[in-house]
């Protein structure tokens, strides 16, 4: 299966349209310019993460927001599957033409939008640049009605994994006790800060006992990374390890619907408050036309070898 998307020639193509569709002097307000766009992600794989993202956008759509998951482990997707969904399309019929992003939006629970990603295609797994500007200037075009999208990444250090990190306004990153996890994490952070700016990042520790283990990995990260890196690392929360997870995972249901008052459904629920009480960083790239220009042409290097 071969997928292409252009050249370099349609990419600059393509930040022509923008800056002409955002031009200076418009009075109009920008697509997009409203949604707090937080990355979802983890250096490790099994702490977690899909699950997370899943409770936390039903919960956050219970408090009143307008929610959309996008799935950005784009050749191993399975959010729909935790969710008991069955979507007729996902994102390698948009990367194939066949179909637009906003026709394969699907409805999840509570009204949470769902954009699902392929599962099974390699070559979804490893996009390149300018199928990745491509599929972003249409995510931007369909996010306009959203107050929160989370992106789901996949795990690890790929470039995909960085890019979907690099152009969010947040960057929650979802830790385990394990050892590795918290190794992995912290490679993960050093990445995106040396090589794409990233500075600041929300830490949620998942699968402990107890507040207090919780707060030691955060101690033991924010330690580290304060020695090493110029980074500042938030301690966002965390979810106790609740055999009802696993229930829910098994039944294909968010533990938030199966069982909400369980331990980690409010954990969830007091995720969802925080991030609601918290106000978006400011950054001037995320919510402008200069946002768009800047990805094309410095973030996701398209015109370097």
């Amino acid at each position: 299966m071969t997928i292409s998307m252009g050249s370099t020639s349609n990419v600059i193509s393509l930040t022509r349209k923008l800056e002409a569709k955002n031009g200076k002097g418009s009075s109009q307000p920008e697509k997009g310019s409203r949604t707090r766009v937080i990355a979802i992600t983890s250096g490790k794989g099994g702490v977690g993460k899909t699950n997370i993202v899943a409770n936390l956008g039903i919960s956050l759509s219970r408090l009143g927001k307008k929610v959309m998951i996008f799935d950005a482990d784009l050749g191993l997707g399975n959010l729909d599957i935790l969710l008991g969904l069955t979507p007729k399309y996902n994102f390698s019929h948009v990367t194939l033409g066949e179909k637009t992003l906003s026709e394969i939006i699907v409805e999840g629970p509570c009204n949470v939008k769902i954009l699902p990603a392929s599962s099974g295609i390699q070559e979804m797994a490893n996009l390149s640049k300018e199928q990745t500007a491509g599929l972003l200037s249409d995510l931007y075009e369909v996010i306009d009605p959203i107050d929160i999208l989370l992106i789901d990444t996949a795990a690890g250090i790929s470039s995909n994994v960085m890019y979907f990190n690099a152009i969010a306004q947040e960057v929650l990153v979802v830790v385990s006790p394990e050892p590795t996890s918290i190794t992995d994490a912290y490679a993960l952070m050093k990445i995106l800060s040396i090589r794409y700016g990233v500075k600041q990042f929300k830490l949620l520790v998942n699968m402990v006992s107890d507040f207090q283990e919780a707060h030691e990995v955060y101690r033991q990260l924010k330690l580290v990374a304060e020695r090493f890196l110029d980074i500042t690392i938030e301690y966002i929360g965390h979810v106790n390890y609740d055999k009802n997870i696993t229930r829910g995972v098994r039944q294909q249901k968010a533990v938030c619907d199966l069982y909400p008052d369980t331990q980690a459904s409010r954990c969830f629920n007091s995720l969802a408050v925080k991030l609601c009480q918290s106000q978006a960083p400011v950054s001037p790239l995320k919510n402008t036309r200069l946002f768009w220009k800047e990805l094309i042409h410095n973030k996701l290097d398209f015109t370097k070898p």
